[in-house]
């Protein structure tokens, strides 16, 4: 039961990123757009590396495959959004964002330290994970 509640939770942290990266990767324009606002350099460089850590990032947490670095980098990667995009606490949203993205990373990490679960590509490779 305990794998597939872990499988569950991989499903859930995973879904949002798999789609937003699809969605920066699909407009890369926009996305250079939108990144510009917040004063990022790069423009569409930027979008393009951002769209493929969310995007295979996110599938390699889905498919439970280098659980440990793709967990660390997206937990990296959720609070460095938070810091950049999320900060005006002024507004309600922001404020929620800036927590969920947070939440996010803290997923993350208990990932990255106890794995992906038996249903996982790391577990039918034998990689190994803290045990508590």
């Amino acid at each position: 039961m305990n794998n597939v509640v872990v499988l569950i939770g991989r499903i859930l942290l995973s879904i949002i990123f798999i789609l937003s990266g699809f969605q920066k990767l699909t407009a890369i324009s926009a996305t250079a757009g939108y990144f510009a606002s917040y004063g990022l350099p790069g423009g569409a460089a930027t979008a393009v590396v951002v769209g493929l850590v969310e995007f295979v990032g996110g599938l390699a947490i889905l498919l439970g495959f280098q659980t440990r670095i793709a967990a660390w980098l997206l937990a990296v990667f959720s609070v460095a959004s938070a810091l950049v995009a999320h900060t005006n606490f002024a507004d309600l949203m922001q404020l929620i964002n800036f927590q969920k993205n947070l939440a996010m990373a803290g997923g993350f990490l208990v990932l990255a330290t106890y794995g992906p679960g038996a249903l996982s590509i790391d577990a039918r490779r034998g990689a190994t994970f803290a045990t508590a």
